[in-house]
């Protein structure tokens, strides 16, 4: 079987032509065709630039029909597309184009107006994606392209263009496609290369699994970042290779939204992260069921049955009322919310997976899902615990299979480091697998924590910054209960006291140094508090700390 991606993208505009593909949530929808048009728009545009196949192109903006666009003309062209997070900071932002080689940069509005094109030095052209206008041009070939780009579509296709034009690049298995990083930082980031058969096979994995669920014409949402490989396979890769309406929330989806574009669209599935569960959870429905009457009548057996299915019913309309299963991934469910989503007999599943795998490592279908579990190795990958007991003692989760990146790239070390000499990728997480094969994660191996919405967050990172801002003399960023980041400070006592300040003053300058940080991060990793600790923090013989110690503090 051909393992191409780009196959089954060409496949899926020729047969759905006519049905609508991609909408702008309360704005401009996009049929398949129309998705075509754009598509080899753009190809004339990277073709008379000089772009060849192999050039990487980034892209970088809240989610829209038109990154969408984007996204399948740099691929279906034979281009390395680089998504870039559009929550990165401007300098996250430069690192990671100087760090791909990118030659073209496509933004959105929003994140261009932080953007400095100095900083970009090798960049040919900044592309603004709202309407493909040019922002920077570099190269006298570009600005031509894009002032003469409907006379050289003409010139192309002098009758009309029709499904028989289309005749996209060949890609081969192991090819590369996508370069996708996992942080912004050029010291701790690594850039992902995802081949053609990975993307392939989260998109069959979707076909197989949901095929007889999504329908061509059925609906979805995508409000998961597109940057992020978890919404790119399953809020628009598999349900555009599947003839899907894509509505995109070009927003922050925030709950209010969230539940404004279900109601309209009926999604036919959902996709999210445990945060947006949660908070539509909390915010509309456990309220209702906390006031004394209900307490008791939920006590009462066949009363509760009827309230039960009263209150699935409000939960299902809350996403549409026309959904098969709500996949949640990403990041570790709220054990109170999954009881009770267990407790209605609920339809939702939990996936594990990474941007290694892009990314889908496990799943199982809602009704065969066992709770507390991410489910089964998917299609085409292995799973195995390096446990002596894999079914009791946690071990590392460790995958292989077409889902398996093809490493780091410019960075053969990490690579090694996480993928040993029989292509096992060692995921860095702690789990068990039952007979069934069910996989239960029991924690992290790896200083990773997860933010929010399923981001990766690199205490490292953070404390590099930190520990370099005044009085610091070291520091350790923990994830408190609440999912809050907290910092861990030891200060210099002896530089501080030295120039003057108190003990309280220690404690305002460590808080100025808060918000200090702060303006440097992202939102999804804002430090909400500060610890302040007397004495140093306890070190390894290699002298690393040792968190496992300061957990506590949560």
């Amino acid at each position: 079987m051909e393992k191409s991606f780009i196959a089954l993208v060409e496949q899926s505009i020729k047969k759905n032509w006519d049905l609508d593909a991609l909408t702008d949530y309360k704005g401009v929808t996009l049929q398949y065709k129309d998705v075509a048009r754009k598509i080899e728009k753009i190809h004339i545009i990277l073709e008379e630039s000089g772009v060849k196949p192999g050039d990487k192109i980034a892209v970088c903006g809240r989610n829209m029909s038109h990154w969408g666009v984007t996204f399948l003309s740099v691929v279906t062209y034979g281009a390395i597309i680089v998504p870039i997070l559009h929550e990165f900071k401007a300098d996250q932002v430069h690192n990671i184009v100087n760090h791909s080689e990118a030659k073209l940069l496509f933004v959105g509005d929003v994140v261009w107006e932080a953007l400095d094109e100095s900083a970009m030095p090798n960049l040919e052209g900044i592309m603004l994606m709202n309407d493909f206008s040019i922002l920077i041009s570099r190269s006298e070939k570009l600005t031509y392209a894009r002032e003469h780009l409907n006379e050289l579509f003409g010139r192309k296709f002098p009758k009309n263009f029709r499904k028989e034009h289309i005749n996209y690049y060949k890609d081969s298995a192991d090819e590369l496609l996508v370069l996708n990083y996992t942080s912004g930082t050029t010291s701790f980031s690594k850039g992902v290369m995802l081949p053609s058969r990975a993307l392939w096979s989260n998109v069959e994995f979707g076909k197989e699994k949901l095929g007889k669920i999504l329908k061509p014409g059925d609906s979805v949402v995508s409000m998961l970042p597109m940057a992020h490989m978890y919404g790119l396979a399953f809020e628009f890769l598999y349900e555009f290779c599947s003839g899907c309406h894509v509505y995109f929330l070009t927003r922050m989806p925030s709950p209010k939204i969230i539940l404004q574009a279900f109601a309209e669209v009926k999604p036919k599935i959902v996709i999210a992260v445990p945060l947006i569960i949660e908070k539509i959870i909390k915010k509309n429905v456990l309220p209702k069921l906390e006031t004394p009457t209900m307490k008791f009548l939920l006590k009462v057996p066949l009363v509760s049955d009827k309230i039960k299915a009263t209150v699935r019913e409000q939960v299902m309309n809350a996403f549409g009322g026309n959904f098969y299963e709500v996949i949640v991934g990403g990041a570790a469910f709220n054990q109170e919310v999954e009881a009770f989503l267990r407790s209605i007999n609920f339809p939702y599943t939990v996936g594990y997976g990474m941007t290694e795998c892009a990314p889908i490592i496990s799943y199982e279908d809602w009704d065969k899902f066992k709770a507390g579990s991410c489910g089964k190795a998917a299609p085409r990958m292995e799973v195995q615990i390096l446990s002596r007991d894999p079914q009791n003692i946690p071990g590392e989760i460790v995958t292989r299979g077409d889902n398996v990146m093809l490493g780091y790239y410019k960075n053969q070390e990490a690579t090694d480091e996480v993928i040993d000499a029989d292509g096992w990728l060692h995921t860095g997480d702690l789990g068990v697998i039952d007979e069934e094969g069910n996989i239960t994660i029991k924690g992290r191996s790896k200083n990773m924590l997860l933010g929010p919405s399923g981001q990766n967050i690199y205490p490292e990172e953070i404390e590099d910054k930190l520990n370099n801002l005044p009085y610091v003399n070291e520091s350790i960023i923990i994830q408190a209960l609440d999912g809050k980041l907290a910092a861990l400070i030891y200060p210099d006592f002896d530089d501080a006291f030295a120039h003057g300040l108190t003990e309280k003053g220690v404690e305002e300058a460590m808080e100025a140094n808060r918000v200090a940080l702060n303006a440097t991060l992202p939102a999804y990793e804002q430090i909400a508090r500060v610890k302040i600790y007397h004495e140093e923090f306890e070190k390894t013989p290699k002298k690393s700390i040792k968190r496992f110690l300061y957990q506590e503090a949560r």
